[in-house]
């Protein structure tokens, strides 16, 4: 294991474990699935709570580590080749712990692309679009005069909903009977758009019955409560 202090990142937020895999987030909907996705694999690893509405993100120490200036990211002193490894992007961190951990993602060839299949639809499309319904919805955008872009988010939000609405219709969770990355990539999504921007009505999320079902099977595993409180906001 190399020493983690040679990362700049560290002189910011020093690590009192540094053996541990080191998580840079905030409970965000993209924050929180690294730390249900460590909480689900029982990876010891230690949180460090980013104030980004105080703009850490884009302070030296972050930039550092991720040049985008987004949570997530995480530094693990035991990366590939026992080599420390810093990884920023939700997507591939979910990827690596999983292929790191043997965890969460199929081991049939065609299975586990499926799964990644799920997990960049979530990146590519889901949180975009609800990401931007939330900004024209419920933060500075909604003081816009001109609805039409609020209505065309919500409009695409609602038809990415129809797809899952769709997948969900004949299995428990995403992939099947089996909770993976592809769940974790998108429950705090899902979970956001009628909660915390509370644009439901906006994309008629009353009418749905495989999302909510799914969304509250997802939400009763107790690795998932506990991720979505980690890191404690400041």
């Amino acid at each position: 294991m190399s020493e983690l202090s040679a990362f700049p990142i560290t002189t910011r937020w020093p690590a009192k474990h540094p053996d541990r895999l080191q998580l840079y987030s905030t409970p965000t909907p993209n924050g929180v699935k690294v730390s249900i996705m460590l909480e689900e694999i029982g990876l010891a690893y230690e949180p460090h709570a980013i104030n980004i509405m105080a703009n850490e993100t884009w302070g030296p120490e972050f930039l550092s580590l991720n040049p985008n200036g987004k949570i997530p990211a995480i530094l693990d002193p035991n990366g590939p080749d026992g080599r420390p490894l810093a990884l920023w992007e939700s997507g591939a961190i979910l990827l690596y712990l999983a292929e790191k951990t043997g965890q969460l993602l199929p081991r049939d060839p065609v299975a586990r692309l499926e799964a990644i299949q799920w997990v960049f639809f979530q990146v590519a499309a889901v949180g975009p679009m609800f990401g931007q319904l939330g900004f024209f919805h419920k933060f500075a955008g909604k003081d816009y005069e001109d609805k039409r872009p609020r209505d065309r988010y919500a409009a695409e939000s609602k038809r990415l909903l129809g797809v899952l609405e769709g997948r969900l219709a004949d299995r428990r969770f995403i992939m099947g009977e089996d909770f993976s990355i592809a769940d974790i990539a998108l429950l705090g999504w899902v979970r956001s758009i009628d909660g915390f921007y509370g644009a439901g009505e906006l994309v008629d999320y009353g009418s749905l019955k495989h999302v909510p079902a799914w969304l509250e099977r997802c939400l009763a595993r107790p690795a998932v409560q506990r991720g979505l409180e980690i890191p404690a906001r400041p």
